[in-house]
């Protein structure tokens, strides 16, 4: 999973609601055409898992040796916020562009042999399990990291004012679950990433998934050339969508969340409308790609687990989906970066604390990337 920077372009006057005019010579170089950003929707990939077990044992062992987890709860120990059990779940969902294997080739530039969690998301999923609240983490978010140890037992130190996105450079999953826990004083009951690759092999095996854009989306650096009107995406449309940022709204990263956002529920309705409990070969592939193209905490390491965990989260629908983006603010001495709206982003985590409704109050006024309603369902 991966996180790197791509930076915002530079612009003059910030205000509440997107940067103002572009400042000529303050916008760094991008790292590539491959600026990458991943959809942070693993649990609908783990959705299709829950077919994959009505297979025999080949079909069982095979999903199950595709999983890969990490075991969040030893490396993170005691020091973490207290479980809240009221029926509600929280899950860390990343998004990652490591630049090894087949990543490279989608992700562009070298493979450097590290990893970058561009997307973040913490999804609630409140008692009962029939709605949700999804929160979108800006990766360029200006936050203070707690030291943490990542799987390799190599401790990291506490950093200042870093980019959000940098706790997994850091450190991995353990550390990334731990600046979210930091940040918000939520326990996060789960952690799913999945990578770009598997994400864009998904959407080609569910047969693309179809969008309404009003208005027409060109950006080169993302090979992405969209007409208004609608579209069936395939997989590198897709990952085009979810990656741009240049070729609609303020050209920030906020912009491309509200699209992130947008395009999570289309994908959900597509895999729900999809009809793969009808074509096995289907229900196959699908569950192949999402526990080849998951990493998750050790609890859900095993197909018995996500078939459980997905079948919890069958009951919710994009109507009782609410998608928000964490409260923040442009920086004022730079406009490639954004600051954490500190009181009305503690409305937001004490209302998914006390299993309620995020209020309106807590996103009124804050900085937001000005594509929304650019992609529809």
């Amino acid at each position: 999973m991966s996180a790197e920077s791509m930076p915002d372009p530079a612009m003059n006057q910030p205000s509440a609601n997107g940067p103002g005019r572009r400042a000529r010579g303050r916008r760094r170089k991008p790292r590539s055409a491959g600026r990458k950003t991943l959809l942070a929707t693993a649990w609908v990939a783990a959705g299709v898992v829950v077919l994959g077990g009505a297979g025999a044992g080949y079909v069982y062992f095979k999903l199950n040796g595709n999983l890969h987890s990490v075991d969040i709860n030893q490396m993170l120990g005691t020091d973490r916020p207290k479980k809240v059990d009221n029926g509600s779940e929280n899950i860390l969902v990343l998004g990652s562009d490591t630049r090894a294997g087949g990543n490279r080739k989608l992700g562009g530039g070298t493979d450097d042999g590290s990893a970058r969690s561009d997307t973040a998301m913490i999804v609630h999923v409140y008692a009962g399990h029939q709605k949700a609240s999804v929160v979108s983490i800006p990766r360029d978010t200006l936050v203070d990291r707690p030291a943490c140890t990542d799987t390799k037992g190599t401790a990291h130190p506490a950093a200042t004012g870093v980019m959000f996105n940098e706790a997994y450079s850091a450190g991995g999953a353990a550390c990334a679950v731990k600046t979210v826990e930091s940040l918000t004083g939520i326990r996060m009951d789960h952690y799913l990433e999945v990578d770009f690759a598997g994400f864009q092999r998904l959407i080609d095996d569910l047969g693309g998934v179809p969008v309404t854009t009003t208005r027409a989306i060109d950006d080169p650096q993302s090979h992405l050339d969209l007409q208004a009107g609608t579209h069936t995406l395939d997989g590198q449309q897709a990952l085009g969508l979810v990656r741009t940022r240049h070729g609609v709204g303020d050209g920030s990263d906020l912009g491309r969340i509200q699209l992130q956002q947008a395009f999570v529920k289309a994908l959900i309705g597509q895999v729900k409308n999809v009809g793969v409990f009808s074509d096995p070969k289907k229900l196959y592939d699908l569950a192949d790609t999402a526990t080849k193209s998951v990493t998750t905490d050790s609890d859900l390491g095993s197909v018995n687990s996500l078939i459980e965990f997905a079948n919890g989260l069958k009951g919710v629908s994009t109507k009782h989906m609410t998608m928000v983006t964490m409260p923040v603010r442009y920086d004022p001495a730079d406009p490639n970066r954004v600051l954490l709206e500190k009181s009305k982003a503690q409305l937001v985590w004490n209302a998914l604390r006390d299993d309620r409704p995020i209020p309106r109050s807590a996103t009124e006024g804050t900085a937001t990337g000005q594509a929304n309603g650019v992609v529809s369902s």
